[in-house]
């Protein structure tokens, strides 16, 4: 990691597109695909989720991604930490025996769910996703986590929107974000 922090944020920030009006008028979209498009951007994300990890959290068992711009970082990171990734997905898209909860969109209302055998009880694990906005989605992985007896040891996103709140809705976890708006 020969670059410094502020020069890897800098790339990261760089990265990041931002599109007035979309999914609907009012919003600014924050894109991450410019950084997936730039591998020395992308190497900057995971390059600084490694040294938070290594900093704050070397007992972690487990790195959980959502579903699902969380399973873009979330594998890299696993890889280079030698650990295994774990998989949240919306409801109905995994096979075999699986452990769901429902929680509160905007807009209505969704599950998530993980295979019941994806962890054992006990095993210390981080969630990560692309970017917080209220909260509800990585609140959610938070409760299946404790369904499955598991230690959320953080969250971690690429973005943080300031002005929605979300990382209240994750208290008593911590959050760990690399940008934020």
């Amino acid at each position: 990691m020969a670059a410094s922090v502020e020069s890897k944020l800098q790339l990261v920030r760089s990265h990041i597109r931002a599109y007035p009006d979309f999914p609907k008028k009012g919003i600014l979209f924050r894109d991450i695909c410019p950084i997936l498009k730039e591998p020395a951007a992308l190497t900057a994300v995971i390059d600084l989720f490694e040294e938070h990890v290594r900093k704050n959290h070397q007992n972690v068992d487990l790195i959980v991604g959502l579903d699902a711009r969380g399973f873009l970082f979330g594998p890299l990171l696993a890889q280079r930490l030698g650990i295994g990734f774990v998989l949240v997905r919306k409801k109905g898209k995994l096979p075999g025996t699986t452990v769901s909860v429902a929680y509160d969109l905007e807009y209505g209302k969704a599950e998530a769910e993980i295979q019941e055998d994806s962890m054992a009880p006990g095993q210390k694990v981080l969630l990560i996703d692309d970017l917080l906005a209220t909260g509800g989605t990585l609140f959610a992985a938070c409760e299946l986590m404790k369904k499955q007896q598991a230690e959320v040891l953080g969250c971690m996103v690429v973005i943080e929107l300031n002005e929605l709140n979300g990382k209240d809705k994750l208290k008593p976890h911590s959050l760990f974000s690399l940008v934020q708006y």
